[in-house]
């Protein structure tokens, strides 16, 4: 593999456009095997690295003037080019996603969504690994695949999570894609709900009729992108709600065709529809690997949520604080409400990317949540449809968290999901959670 990889960048005029996490490690992995050759690195801030030899640096806010001059740019997923005319360089666009797949796809299951996709991702990982230990989870994940590849062979199973940023340009498909949902999002990298919806279908874009596409047959918006496209690849779609997909629920059992792979009355600790469906999917992926289901149930059931995600904090003056930093839109913020039950104060608010926030309005207003702390930039925004008398602004997290602990009734829960991003207050969703952490243990 690596072997493979490297020939198809020797000799070549490279730049690495974006130099965060997976720009560096596609630097080290070059400066690796191809030693002997100039780069160039290309980020709007400044970076220093620890070995600079037999590089060019361009830095600053015309750091995307001159990409027509390279052979190939190995794009990392940060970076937006939608501000840009790339018609006269999009095939020279690559990325280590691409470059890992045109060499090796047939080990590959790949997985995306708006939602869920590091947990079913982490999930399946699991569910092989207890069969299988030559398999690797990578991708979006916050794992380079180039980081990977040292200990991989042919029979290497591959579980990447794949985000949109990573899918925008790609020109491979992975031979097992899954696509869990779709709703709203990155419009400020996307620039159009569209323009992103389309973008999620390059994982079934290239597959052939030997691949295999798993996919929610019950999410209308995905479902429509499906029937919309002809992909050649063969189709398992996942029905719970009206039993019309391969997949399907019946008298609280699941089946794939008229096998019985779950018991959905088993205890589990991902709570909540949405996580069950994430269970489902991961499922399915074992039916067409031909491994061991009990197994995999065993995994499923044991497995525990991931940090920042619907996360319990614990119970401090029998009220217990959950945060759930990952549900950046009002569909998960939504499922988690759902999943917990028992919602008593709901603190939400962030960054306004332009989505649109008249599904958790109206929900909200609907709901039994007797507390809403608002915090900017739209949860402001939103406090102005709910009604008064439950509504607090809260300009800080801090402020955020006195109040829920004023006013939240005993043995009910404080639930911390933002429906929003991070990025106005906080570096990224791990700070902010870590700060939710840090002030509900030191205020109680």
């Amino acid at each position: 593999m690596i072997e493979q990889i490297v020939n198809k960048l020797k000799d070549k005029k490279i730049a690495i456009l974006g130099m965060g996490r997976e720009g560096k490690s596609t630097y080290h992995f070059l400066r690796k095997y191809l030693s002997d050759q100039v780069f160039t690195l290309l980020d709007q801030k400044n970076f220093e690295l620890e070995q600079e030899s037999k590089v060019q640096k361009v830095v600053g806010k015309d750091y995307l003037k001159d990409l027509e001059n390279y052979d190939l740019i190995i794009k990392t997923p940060g970076i937006s080019l939608k501000d840009i005319d790339v018609s006269s360089i999009k095939e020279k666009i690559t990325s280590q996603m691409e470059l890992f797949l045109e060499v090796n796809r047939k080990n590959v299951i790949g997985i995306t969504g708006t939602k869920g996709k590091s947990t079913t991702s982490s999930l399946i990982y699991e569910m092989i690994k207890a069969q299988n230990e030559n398999c690797i989870l990578a991708g979006n994940i916050g794992i380079p695949i180039f980081d990977c590849l040292d200990g991989a062979n042919e029979k290497t199973i591959f579980v990447l999570e794949m985000s949109s940023h990573q899918l925008e340009y790609l020109k491979v498909s992975p031979h097992i894609g899954l696509i869990l949902n779709l709703f709203e999002d990155h419009l400020d990298h996307a620039g159009s709900v569209e323009h992103y919806h389309n973008i999620k279908m390059n994982m079934f874009k290239y597959q052939t009729c030997e691949d295999k596409m798993i996919y929610c047959l019950s999410h209308e918006t995905l479902r429509r992108k499906i029937e919309e496209n002809c992909f050649e690849s063969q189709a398992y779609p996942i029905d719970l709600v009206h039993s019309n997909g391969t997949v399907y629920c019946k008298e609280k059992a699941i089946y794939f065709r008229d096998k019985k792979i779950y018991d959905t009355t088993l205890k589990r600790n991902l709570l909540g529809y949405h996580n069950l469906e994430n269970i489902v999917f991961a499922l399915t992926v074992i039916e067409l690997l031909h491994l061991d289901n009990e197994k995999a149930i065993q995994v499923a059931n044991q497995f525990t949520t991931l940090a920042y995600r619907l996360e319990s904090i614990g119970t401090f003056d029998d009220v217990t604080y959950y945060m759930s930093l990952l549900s950046t839109i009002p569909e998960a913020t939504i499922n988690d409400i759902e999943a917990l039950e028992n919602v008593n104060t709901l603190i939400f608010g962030g960054m306004d990317r332009g989505i649109s926030y008249d599904k958790l309005i109206d929900y909200l207003k609907k709901s039994s949540i007797e507390h809403f702390i608002c915090m900017p930039t739209t949860g402001y925004k939103i406090a102005s449809y709910l009604p008064k008398e439950k509504v607090f602004l809260a300009d800080t997290l801090k402020e955020a968290v006195e109040v829920a602990k004023k006013v939240t009734k005993k043995n009910t829960l404080c639930l911390l999901s933002p429906a929003a991003s991070s990025y106005e207050q906080f570096k990224n969703y791990e700070e902010k959670g870590d700060t939710f952490r840090e002030f509900v243990t030191q205020l109680n």
